[in-house]
């Protein structure tokens, strides 16, 4: 009985490291790196905040395709030959975005380390 607690415990923790570990293949940028890409035309910028976040303040440049509906939007707004660049507000839903892009076949996927909270501009 003991052993089964060790391993569920394990099992929780491994899956909440998971969660919190960088997507592989994913590249992290500071927004300090951003500031030097913003006006790539070879790059899509995302915002994965809700609607109301974006309308509140965002960067010049960056769509807004809400975190819960970016598996539905992705394939009509953005397209797989173009590096996409994802923000939200601390880097955590973009991070949790940039695994699902890779997920959905998005091969150039970078996430904005630090969010909208780090932006200065």
């Amino acid at each position: 009985m003991e052993y089964i607690n060790y391993l569920l415990m394990g099992l929780v923790v491994f899956f909440i490291i998971n969660r919190m570990l960088p997507a592989k293949g994913v590249r992290q940028i500071s927004t300090v790196d951003l500031k030097n890409e913003i006006k790539d035309k070879h790059k899509q910028f995302v915002d994965v905040r809700t609607t109301m976040e974006y309308k509140g303040n965002h960067i010049k440049g960056f769509k807004n395709l809400p975190l819960h509906q970016l598996t539905g939007l992705a394939t009509k707004e953005l397209t797989k030959e173009k590096e996409v660049v994802v923000i939200c507000q601390s880097g955590m839903r973009s991070q949790k975005a940039s695994k699902l892009l890779k997920k959905l076949g998005y091969t150039n996927v970078t996430n904005v380390k630090g969010g909208m909270s780090s932006w200065r501009q």
